[in-house]
């Protein structure tokens, strides 16, 4: 991205992005200069890849005019602490209406593929169309600017991801990489395949440790463009930091914004471990897919629970500081760390784990790392498994699949197993539809056909409107347990205003654990890259991204009956939560009108989508 000198810093019509066009069928490469027309698009993310797919009229994710628009944020390569962030948006495979028409959707990951791809030149890759035969993507820097081609990628198929990725490392050792899985290879079997960012520690160690663009199917999506991998060769920007940058990058690693996710030691709480207590205190930890019983069964899976079995690894992204991510190893006799096992967050542990029937970490950890090793997204695939397991236990004498059922952590490891491989399409398709199919879509824990992440739906009225899925773009997740409060007036708020700021990170190209604030952003992009934003007109921008997610999902067929809950919340209160019951039809029907009222005017008064 540049600004044009002879124009304001300000202003959205002199700054311009370049981006790279495959059209895929043709292999025809197309570089060149963008200009903004908003700031939305200065910012990036999904505020620019939205634009873009809202030209669009898309009826089936796997068609070949569905583009995958692969981009990065503002900050993304920059100086900031966890400015890594890489974006993948197009129309979802998993994510529809009830007309069934797929919705537009966004995926975000870590990792140091999207720094590398920002220094190889590139603001955004767009895909068209569908390759002839299953293709990488080199991108290459260069002293005229970014070379891209294709080559092919026979040698890569059937692997699982972090073996394609350390395959591609050997050929491009100065690179990054994204790739997916065998799920992605049968995307037609496994709608929630997802895609792979490899990381300097996966690289060093060769251990699975990549990030993941996990929801929503982007893999699948890629893998429907017979695109397997995509490599972003390039040298490391290392430039002397500012005394702003200093000073900020200090605060994300030590301030109160991401001390949840720091390590004890470091004056935090552990990672997204750190949910399973406070949320454990009102029994709202998921059990035997998301009905907790109150028998304190979670708190095995408290992480001083695992400290005597196991090493626990505190490790980052490049160059942060916060050292969120947990990875898991066996612990020698002598107390000292053995072979690796698995990452361990918050998500795939709870979701594998309790809201599985499992009390056994042993049994969990070969459960996340298989997912991983296929390359799907954990809370789509545990979650659309842990509605198979309710039902078999509902009927026993008529069980599907392999009969599986609550803590049969053998026969989960099959399902899986057979999802990833593309042999258990009816699986692989996600729980909305696998539910219908059996009669039963009550019980299916998903939002617009979206799995829910591990937290209970019935303290959290947000999840419809999230449009990234769950908990990554409406952060109303945890207020219940946090705040406590329950009345119509807090949750109408809470959704329309301070919940959907969360999806301004994925503008940025910052990590949402970082706690940047509003005012530090608007700071800082002034401070990296010479943008003069004020915090209200960051602020706006956002909330006009968010705004144009629903005007999409609108576009698409979506209509208010689509943004309702699990059946099961409404006509089954459970009585172990300690909280009050309020996600009633009654209070959901008030929060619903009171919510449109406010989206409604700003999804009408939101400018037409222009052609790019």
């Amino acid at each position: 991205m540049r600004i044009i000198q002879n124009g304001a810093a300000g202003d959205p019509q002199t700054v311009l992005y370049q981006r790279c066009t495959i059209d895929l069928a043709r292999d025809a490469i197309d570089i060149g200069d963008v200009g903004c027309r908003n700031l939305e698009e200065v910012l990036g993310g999904f505020g620019r890849s939205f634009q873009y797919l809202a030209t669009r009229d898309i009826t089936d994710a796997f068609a070949a005019e569905n583009p995958m628009v692969v981009n990065t944020g503002v900050l993304t390569g920059s100086s900031v602490m966890t400015g890594l962030r890489t974006y993948f948006s197009s129309y979802s495979p998993l994510k529809v209406s009830n007309t069934g028409l797929p919705a537009a959707m966004w995926s975000a990951a870590s990792g140091k593929f999207g720094s590398k791809l920002k220094w190889a030149g590139l603001d955004e890759l767009i895909l068209e169309n569908k390759a002839e035969r299953p293709v990488i993507i080199v991108i290459r820097e260069s002293d005229d600017g970014p070379k891209v081609s294709l080559r092919s990628a026979d040698h890569l198929l059937g692997k699982y991801c972090h073996h394609k990725i350390l395959t591609l490392y050997e050929e491009y050792p100065n690179a990054h990489f994204a790739a997916i899985g065998p799920a992605g290879e049968h995307y037609d079997a496994c709608y929630y395949a997802a895609i792979a960012l490899s990381t300097e520690n996966l690289l060093k160690s060769g251990d699975d440790k990549c990030r993941w663009a996990g929801r929503g199917g982007m893999g699948a999506v890629l893998g429907s463009k017979n695109v397997i991998g995509i490599v972003a060769e390039a040298q490391d920007r290392t430039a002397p930091l500012s005394a702003e940058t200093r000073g900020l990058n200090k605060e994300i690693a030590t301030g109160p914004g991401s001390r949840k996710f720091r390590e004890k030691k470091k004056g935090g709480l552990g990672g997204t471990w750190a949910n399973y207590e406070p949320l454990e205190q009102f029994h709202m930890v998921p059990q035997n897919n998301f009905r907790p019983i109150g028998d304190g069964t979670p708190e095995l899976m408290f992480r001083d629970a695992l400290e005597d079995a196991f090493v626990i690894k505190a490790e980052s992204c490049y160059r942060c500081g916060i050292n969120c991510h947990k990875n898991i190893y066996e612990r020698k006799a002598d107390g000292s760390k053995g072979e690796f096992r698995a990452k361990f967050d918050y998500e795939p542990l709870n979701l594998l784990s309790t809201n599985a029937g499992i009390d056994d970490p042993h049994e969990v950890w070969p459960l996340v790392a298989l997912v991983d090793h296929l390359g799907m997204d954990t809370i789509s695939c545990a979650t659309t498994i842990d509605y198979v397991l309710d039902y078999n236990a509902r009927h026993p004498e008529a069980p599907v699949f392999n009969g599986a059922t609550f803590g049969d952590a053998d026969k989960i490891r099959e399902l899986i197993e057979q999802v990833g491989t593309g042999q258990l399409p009816e699986l692989g398709q996600g729980s909305k539809r696998l539910s219908e199919q059996l009669g039963e879509p009550d019980y299916a824990m998903q939002c617009k056909g979206l799995e829910l992440p591990a937290y209970v739906p019935d303290t959290n009225p947000g999840y419809p409107w999230a449009i990234a899925g769950g908990h990554m773009s409406m952060a109303t997740y945890m207020l219940v347990a946090i705040e406590g409060d329950t009345s119509l007036a807090y949750w109408v708020k809470a959704i329309t205003e301070r919940g959907l700021l969360m999806v301004r990170d994925d503008l940025l190209g910052v990590c949402k654990f970082s706690g940047l604030n509003a005012e530090a952003a608007a700071g800082i992009l002034k401070d990296e890259v010479g943008l003069d934003v004020t915090r209200d007109e960051l602020l706006a921008a956002v909330r006009r991204a968010f705004i144009r997610g629903l005007w999409l999902e609108r576009k698409q067929g979506y209509a208010r009956d689509d943004y309702t809950m699990p059946a099961q919340v409404f006509d089954s209160p459970n009585p172990a939560i300690k909280a009050e019951p309020f996600v009633t039809r009654e209070f959901f029907g008030a929060l619903s009108d009171r919510v449109w009222e406010v989206f409604d005017r700003e999804i009408d008064s939101l400018p037409p989508p222009a052609a790019p």
